[in-house]
């Protein structure tokens, strides 16, 4: 196993090293480090006015969303390595010509991510705050406790997600009567605790109060999430032979009124005959939003009395821009370098299907107003929501072009996406926090889409495509 796990691993670093150099992956861990750093002695400002406890409840949801989306990559990792990279010759596929099975190979790929990723996310920032403790006079097991529980949060979303995709593959009546479990088993711990069920999230207790019980209950939780994934494993050979009906005319009829309308329907065929369609649903928007609204729920008081609907709208806005993941995934330009079709073409395609999926989280946000009880704020909330969508999916195609999964590993363009971005989620919420109005004017920032859309087809036009 241990020879297997240290190809993986050294396979995964040439991967991303042969895409943006040695040196500029290298650095992005150091980016996460000096952030975090950095961070480290801003957090005193910070608590004037939002208090530490509430601090670390954000840090750790964005941590166990980071790990609901990596793990989400395995519901779709078949499809996407056979198809975007069947040129190349991945130790997961490769390997089965050994005398290995499918399970233990599967094993070692997903302990693999599971520590690769650590290293490049978890761990960057937990030493940029120790190293920070002595400055900051934060004690220095409060910042190795702070390491640990964020392991764990990361964890929890790797392995949470990985359970029930598992689940999902088996059977999705398995998944719901799962999922209504949860809901249901949460529902009956805020009756009887009185408590929001995300003060229960065992990493919280853990860093509210470390106990050696209550570090042993969250790992035996983490192997047993583990170990019911791996044996509900379910192989499928990316060889195997799949034949579907013809859906390609009849879609590209149905989508005359789109620009490029055959390029649209590939992209519909490509999520649907892969299951996406249902599963990015399900994992990576419905999931995490769910678990936001949880947590920025228990933020509210801080908010003012509309400013927790903003929140979660600009937040849906964010979550709902990865969706040009989505349709960007499964191919490279490489097929389409043989034929009379530009870069910009296919660009101006995903970001059509892209713009068909916002109403996804339109209606969620739309259906999240209604539940709160804040209608009148319902148009303004949208209207926020899709604009923070458009406006950092033209910044993502203007960086990242057609590997927005994959440049984002590049410490530039990752840095340039965060400065530009966070700009105008900055702005637009101070500014609906003091007038909810304001909400509307973000229509100006479709506008600045449209800008980073035209010179982003400019850009990749320009660009020799490496296949990515």
């Amino acid at each position: 196993m241990f020879e297997l796990f240290i190809a993986m691993m050294k396979e995964e670093w040439r991967v991303h090293s042969t895409m943006f150099g040695s040196l500029s992956f290298a650095m992005f861990p150091v980016m996460i480090f000096g952030i975090a750093f950095m961070g480290a002695f801003l957090v005193p400002l910070m608590q004037t006015s939002l208090p530490a406890g509430d601090l670390t409840i954000m840090i750790h949801a964005n941590y166990l969303m980071l790990g609901i989306m990596v793990g989400g990559f395995g519901l779709m990792g078949n499809e996407i390595m056979s198809r975007r990279f069947g040129q190349a010759s991945f130790l997961s596929y490769s390997a089965r010509s050994l005398p290995l099975s499918d399970r233990f190979i599967f094993t070692n790929f997903v302990v693999k991510d599971t520590i690769y990723y650590f290293f490049l996310w978890v761990l960057p920032l937990g030493l940029g705050y120790i190293i920070a403790s002595p400055f900051t006079g934060v004690p220095l097991a409060s910042a190795l406790l702070l390491l640990l529980t964020l392991t764990l949060a990361f964890l929890f979303g790797l392995c949470g997600v990985f359970f029930l995709s598992a689940i999902y593959a088996r059977s999705r009546l398995a998944l719901l009567l799962v999922i209504a479990a949860l809901v249901a088993f949460g529902a009956a711990l805020a009756i009887r605790t009185g408590m929001n069920p995300v003060l229960l999230f065992p990493p919280l207790l853990l860093n509210a109060a470390f106990s050696w019980t209550n570090l042993l209950v969250s790992i035996l939780v983490l192997a047993i999430l583990f170990a019911i994934a791996i044996l509900l494993f379910n192989p499928e050979s990316v060889g195997s032979e799949k034949s579907h009906k013809d859906l390609f005319a009849p879609l590209a009829k149905r989508f005359a009124f789109l620009p490029d309308p055959p390029f649209a329907a590939k992209d519909v065929l490509d999520l649907y005959r892969s299951g996406a369609m249902i599963g990015q649903m399900l994992f990576s928007f419905l999931l995490p939003l769910a678990i936001i609204w949880f947590f920025l729920s228990l933020l509210g008081p801080f908010f003012p009395p509309h400013g927790l609907l903003f929140m979660f709208a600009i937040v849906t806005g964010v979550v709902a821009s990865t969706m040009y993941t989505w349709v960007t995934m499964f191919d490279t330009f490489g097929p389409y370098a043989c034929l009379p079709v530009a870069v910009s073409t296919v660009i101006t395609s995903k970001l059509t299907t892209f713009s068909v999926l916002q109403i996804l989280p339109a209606t969620f946000i739309a259906v999240v107003a209604l539940l709160a009880g804040e209608f009148v704020y319902l148009v303004p909330a949208v209207v926020l929501g899709l604009s923070v969508s458009f406006y950092a999916v033209g910044v993502m195609a203007w960086l990242s072009g057609l590997s927005p999964s994959v440049m984002v590993y590049d410490v530039k363009v990752l840095f340039t996406y965060l400065v530009l971005v966070g700009l105008a989620v900055t702005i637009f919420s101070a500014a609906v926090f003091a007038v909810p109005a304001s909400a509307l004017a973000a229509v100006i920032l479709l506008i600045l889409a449209w800008y980073f859309v035209q010179m982003a087809k400019t850009r990749w036009d320009a660009i020799d495509p490496e296949g990515f």
